[in-house]
């Protein structure tokens, strides 16, 4: 059974940062691909950054320049460091693991960003 845990969110004003991480077990981590997707209510889910099991990184172009994503495959974790954080980017995070096995998502994590 493949689960994702989303931590490092919260409130935090603008200018600021938070890195949020996606904790996964199991064993395919390091073939999946991961992203970080954000949802804000009555919206739909939107990629904001994902990583390839090779290191490739594609991002949303309202996070360019402000948000990394990374990845360590000893510890099963995924990151996403936010830079620069608008009250845009307020949202609800969420993690997610695609491979040939199939996807898998996280509960999310709440980012509020203050003006």
């Amino acid at each position: 059974q493949v689960q994702l845990v989303e931590s490092g969110g919260g409130l935090v004003q603008a200018g600021g940062s938070l890195r949020l991480s996606c904790a996964v077990s199991g064993s395919i981590f390091s073939i999946a691909r991961m992203g970080w997707y954000r949802q804000t209510p009555g919206k739909q889910r939107d990629l904001v950054a994902d990583i390839t099991s090779g290191g490739s990184t594609r991002y949303a172009d309202s996070v360019k320049g402000r948000f990394t994503i990374s990845r360590d495959n000893a510890k099963n974790t995924v990151y996403l460091q936010m830079n620069s954080l608008k009250p845009e980017d307020t949202a609800v995070y969420y993690c997610r693991q695609s491979s040939y096995y199939g996807d898998y998502w996280g509960q999310g994590t709440q980012v509020t960003v203050s003006s």
